[in-house]
């Protein structure tokens, strides 16, 4: 099977098309290694399929050959769809440079199809400036992403920005302070010696710099879930309830640690010299001022110091 569903004549031609197994490598695999290619796999039985079909059309279209659609039916072709995982449909695949990029799976309201064409179309050749809004509105869904704790998919899209643009210092620094969520310190500190250096007191770069910095003064901790039993066992032990939070930093977790130490400060505020808040303000500056995490525990902070 290979229809043309293309309009305006033979430069659209190619533009939609239904396509098969057989087929598939030369209509995707090779195919995207000039043209990001968008697959979607469907049934006729489908109903969600039937309401994503036009609208994904229709923002290729928009696109005026950016992006290449390919259709494919998963009951003609079920051997196809199992080698791609589909388990539910409507499924969509992305692939640019003959591999697969981005996906979804279910219908999309039409302005987020939209958007996720012109991310795939930012991938074509000229299709990604420094500038460009669309590179613009990733690093802000990338940065909003790594805010709300989710550093695996963050630094999923950090990197398909560097794809797009190897220039972008932002996604660099992005990518580096998602390394540093998940535990990868040493790889944070590769891509902070790559940022320019007009951008050394750029508020990101401070904050990842301290955030390695705070790594590094941490050193080896225990396990968090033995010093969780300790503290449940012992809630006055404020030293295992530093220990904890320590331990809870280390792995990524900075809104639990956040939680121990005003904990600790609650119980006693100049314990050790007042060793637990001092911690906690470096795990501020670790996280930057306009963290949503910051501006939680300040006024978490607040609320213990002036209760």
């Amino acid at each position: 099977m290979d229809t043309l569903i293309g309009e305006g004549g033979a430069a659209g031609a190619d533009l939609i098309k239904d396509s098969d197994t057989a087929n598939f490598a030369a209509d995707v695999i090779q195919a995207s290694q000039e043209t990001p290619v968008i697959v979607d796999f469907w049934a006729p039985w489908c109903g969600p399929c039937k309401q994503l079909g036009p609208a994904i059309e229709k923002a290729v279209k928009e696109q005026k050959g950016k992006v290449r659609l390919v259709k494919i039916n998963v009951d003609e072709n079920q051997s196809l769809a199992g080698q791609l995982r589909v388990q539910s449909i409507p499924a969509v695949f992305a692939f640019a440079g003959g591999r697969p990029v981005d996906g979804f799976v279910g219908a999309q309201p039409e302005s987020q199809l939209r958007q996720f064409v012109e991310r795939l179309a930012a991938a074509a050749p000229g299709g990604a400036q420094q500038d460009d809004p669309v590179i613009e509105q990733m690093l802000a869904e990338a940065k909003t992403t790594l805010e709300q704790g989710d550093a695996g998919t963050a630094a999923g899209l950090y990197s398909r920005i560097l794809e797009l643009d190897g220039a972008s210092a932002a996604a660099l620094v992005g990518l580096a302070r998602a390394a540093i969520a998940l535990g990868q310190p040493d790889e944070a500190r590769q891509m902070l010696d790559q940022v320019p250096e007009d951008m050394a007191k750029d508020p990101d770069v401070v904050a990842a710099r301290a955030a390695l910095a705070l790594i590094d003064d941490l050193g080896e901790t225990g396990g968090p879930d033995a010093l969780r039993t300790r503290v449940d066992a012992e809630p006055a032990d404020l030293q295992a309830r530093y220990d904890l939070a320590r331990a809870l930093y280390a792995r990524g977790r900075a809104d639990d640690a956040m939680q121990a130490l005003i904990e600790s400060i609650r119980r006693d505020r100049e314990w050790e010299d007042g060793k637990a808040r001092k911690l906690l303000l470096k795990i501020f500056d670790a996280l930057g001022p306009a963290h949503p995490l910051t501006q939680k525990g300040r006024r978490g902070l607040s609320s213990v110091l002036f209760s």
